[in-house]
């Protein structure tokens, strides 16, 4: 007898599990696994000595601007993975609560996510945040080149217009094929028509809704109070706590002030 252990994507299982069907091959044993990768984790103190905790729980986190201009929390849920089947129960889940009417969704270029929300809300449009559009760019150049091809970058969503926008994002391809970064430019001409999405809706919310820096508020709370706690014992108890804070900051300035004037979509 053999022992095969394997790290599979979420989305690929049961893929995996079909080819083994075909090959005779049906005892095996499914469990969930906590894992590091870029994000580093962070270190806590345990028992007076110093621990680095870096096998981390997720929590994922919906905010939306309601009918009137306004900042809301519309969901959390802990312990998704980002594959599609996932991304579809969130947002179907948000669905069954009520969501309606969404025109935009704003986020990275996380894996499964663009397609979910084709499915589960046809009507809406997708935006990539230019920010992690930016990082996926740069992710693929030398630090030395950094400054000046974000430079370049920021200049695709400085022109007035989406045609000018994608003038200029066709033009940073082809210097950065002529610097030698192929893999830069290739990232860009795939990528620059998600990331200028936000440019249908009018100019005034531009600058608001091409980012999610309109969440950054919240994940800092939540780092800030779930770091200080340290280890959860479970999903439940972390979720929790998270969306007490949420209650907490919601109903503060980040809640009550008028984050879009809407009345510029009638138009």
């Amino acid at each position: 007898m053999k022992l095969i252990i394997a790290y599979i994507k979420p989305e690929r299982l049961n893929a995996v599990k079909q080819e083994l069907y075909k090959r005779n091959v049906f005892k095996m044993s499914v469990s969930n696994a906590l894992g590091c990768g870029q994000q580093k984790g962070y270190v806590e103190a345990y028992r007076g000595a110093m621990a680095e905790v870096n096998l981390l729980k997720k929590v994922r986190l919906a905010i939306g601007v309601n009918d009137d201009g306004y900042r809301e929390v519309i969901g959390a849920a802990e312990g998704f993975t980002e594959s599609a089947e996932c991304w579809r129960e969130f947002l179907s889940w948000l669905k069954s609560r009520g969501l309606r009417g969404v025109r935009m969704f704003t986020g990275d270029k996380a894996a499964g996510m663009v397609g979910s929300i084709a499915e589960v809300f046809p009507d809406a449009a997708y935006q990539r945040c230019t920010v992690h559009f930016y990082r996926n760019v740069l992710a693929r150049v030398p630090k030395s080149k950094r400054p000046m091809v974000a430079a370049m970058l920021k200049a695709i969503h400085a022109m007035e217009s989406r045609e000018a926008s994608e003038a200029k994002a066709l033009e940073v391809a082809d210097q950065l094929e002529g610097s030698k970064l192929a893999e830069a430019a290739k990232v860009v001409r795939e990528g620059y028509a998600e990331a200028l999405t936000y440019t249908k809706f009018p100019r005034e919310h531009w600058r608001r809704i091409r980012t999610n820096n309109a969440i950054e508020r919240l994940n800092r709370e939540i780092r800030r109070r779930t770091r200080v706690v340290g280890t959860f014992p479970d999903g439940n108890s972390a979720l929790m706590l998270v969306t007490a804070r949420l209650k907490y900051v919601a109903e503060s300035e980040w809640g009550s002030k008028r984050y879009l004037d809407v009345t510029l979509l009638e138009g």
